[in-house]
């Protein structure tokens, strides 16, 4: 893909400036940083360089601006790209584009079509990286909190492989320890005819509905028997493929499902305890083996070996991360609840401990995480209250049906319609909060056909745009000869500029593990589609104006359809 104004004005920049280091004896030059003015007047970008470096090259600002401006114009394109520059106030540069660099975005859409914004692989910022997201244990139905991960972890993954990066997605099933035990003994109880609120009713048992449905399931299988570990393969595999039901719902799949179970099978766990031992990474006390989690930055030592003989929970998770690093993942991201914030910093001792023993390279920050916070949601303007205790939840399949308006009466296709809007905004509302931030999921707005709904007004834009190129019944093709000179309005400016910011967007979100960046713009952009289509009618009587002003829509609803299909959600051509 072509560089973008930004950067082929970045390396002009730098060049000039580097030229006039030399030429005072000053070293190397540092590489000068663009941003867009505040305020639309100031022109296209901005530069301080001169701000910044005026004090160590012992030079007024504004003579530094002047003197790196004059060397700037010598460079070769200058004059392709930049219309006009000016030095203001103590000693900014303000840049304008040169029409022809600002047009140019157009044509490269039209050209690259889904392919824009994405690097090839051979510039990617590593080769590969494993996404583990939703993890649920295989207790319970997935909830609303499952699906935040879901959609960001769908959503990151599609964005990393933007950057030519090959994605690998997992699911990691905690199919071991004591809550699957909990699990069989719920399922256990309810065959015997107890229920939750019973003398008899296991205190820690599961008290949801779901466990009576698993119980019913089982008794009716050619399965049954009174016998706790064919319950538990039973529950386990019933719940597994519920939750399997719910993904294919929510239009998510996984490359790998890998099962703690397997880590005490094949002996894993017991060799990294070894290896951890075999270093003096642990000591005894109090009947319990202990992790040195201190030596590496936590507040304290953790308990690896309970005196009963069992493992804590975190050990596990140290022996599947060094199976992770094993498997050849160097870039390894987890998304998890907030709540397993705790657990970072011993997963990582464990890992440096295992690196030490293996001579392995392991970073410190491996791996990295994105932790999310609760998800609230508001149904006929009231909280939809949940409880732990009962067993209740609001489950992702809940939210899909709820937020696209599912009914019984519903045909098949006019179900799968409904489901299709419920995915798009519960994709869309998820993701478009940073992680790290309480949200309030409002399934009335979800409901809404009009702006206040963002997924309803992205997608309206997109569906606008193939309406009024279905209204001109041309081929798109033909507009890749328009002529982009005549596109000299304000609000045709602003689209112009959003969508050559959108490659630059792709890889900062990347970097930043941070897909909610994707939603806001393309908020953004489809609020600059709807200000151009109320300023700039399209299809005027004036064919090369009309072929210009089409040529920025379809490059724009390529624009829409691309980042749309990033985060996971459909861009309808009808609405």
């Amino acid at each position: 893909m072509l560089l973008t104004n930004k950067n082929r004005l970045i390396e002009m920049l730098s060049a000039a400036l580097q030229g006039l280091a030399q030429e005072r004896g000053l070293g190397d030059a540092p590489i000068p940083r663009l941003e867009r003015p505040k305020a639309v007047d100031h022109g296209d970008v901005a530069c301080n360089i001169a701000l910044q470096l005026s004090k160590a090259w012992k030079l007024n600002p504004r003579e530094l601006a002047q003197a790196l401006v004059e060397r700037l114009e010598q460079q070769p394109g200058y004059g392709d790209l930049i219309a006009s520059c000016e030095i203001a106030g103590p000693g900014f540069i303000n840049f304008r584009l040169s029409n022809a660099a600002k047009t140019a975005v157009v044509q490269e859409v039209l050209t690259a079509g889904p392919q824009f914004g994405q690097l090839a692989p051979e510039v990617a910022p590593v080769s590969s990286a494993m996404i583990e997201f939703v993890s649920a244990n295989p207790t319970g139905p997935l909830h609303v909190g499952h699906g935040r991960q879901a959609a960001l972890g769908d959503a990151l993954a599609n964005l990393l492989a933007t950057q030519g990066i090959k994605v690998h997605r997992e699911f990691y099933y905690n199919d071991a320890g004591v809550q699957i035990a909990n699990l069989a003994l719920s399922v256990q109880a309810r065959l015997n005819g107890l229920k939750p609120g019973d003398a008899a009713w296991p205190e820690s048992a599961y008290n949801g509905e779901y466990i009576a449905e698993i119980a019913a399931a089982f008794k009716a299988s050619s399965e049954y028997k009174d016998d706790i570990e064919a319950i538990r393969q039973f529950a386990v595999a019933y719940l597994r493929n519920e939750q399997d039901i719910d993904l294919k719902t929510f239009g998510v799949k996984f490359d790998c499902y890998y099962l703690e179970s397997s880590l005490y099978t094949d002996g894993s766990v017991a060799k990294i305890v070894d290896e951890l031992q075999s270093i003096g990474k642990t000591y005894e006390s109090e009947g319990a083996l202990w992790l040195k989690t201190t030596d590496d930055g936590d507040d304290k030592d953790r308990v690896m070996r309970k005196s009963d003989g069992s493992f804590t929970y975190f050990v596990p998770d140290v022996a599947y991360h060094t199976s992770k690093w094993n498997r050849g993942f160097e870039k390894v991201i987890n998304i998890q609840g907030s709540d397993h914030h705790g657990t970072i910093a011993r997963v990582r001792s464990g890992l440096q401990g295992v690196a030490q023993k293996r001579g392995w390279g392991i970073p410190k920050t491996y791996p990295e995480y994105v932790l999310h916070k609760m998800v609230t949601v508001m149904r006929h303007g009231e909280e939809v209250k949940i409880s732990k205790r009962a067993g209740s939840y609001v489950t992702v399949r809940d939210l899909v049906e709820w937020s696209g308006g599912v009914t019984p009466e519903m045909t098949p296709d006019e179900r799968e319609l409904a489901l299709q809007r419920g995915r798009d905004a519960v994709r869309f509302f998820l993701i478009s909060r940073k992680a790290d931030t309480e949200f309030v999921f409002d399934v009335d707005l979800a409901l809404q056909q009009n702006d206040e709904n963002p997924v309803f007004y992205v997608q309206y834009a997109h569906a606008r745009i193939c309406s009024i190129l279905t209204q001109w019944g041309g081929q798109v093709s033909d507009l890749k000869g328009a002529d982009l000179s005549l596109l000299q309005s304000k609000a045709s400016d602003h689209l112009l500029r959003r969508l050559a910011e959108y490659p630059e967007m792709l890889t900062d979100a990347a970097a930043d593990l941070a897909p909610h960046a994707l939603a806001f713009y393309l908020r953004d952009l489809a609020g600059d589609f709807h200000t151009f289509y109320n300023a700039d009618r399209v299809l005027v009587d004036d064919p090369a104006l009309k072929l210009a002003r089409l040529a920025l829509l379809s490059a724009t609803r390529q624009v829409l359809e691309n980042g749309l299909k990033v985060l996971g959600v459909s861009a309808p051509a009808k609405m």
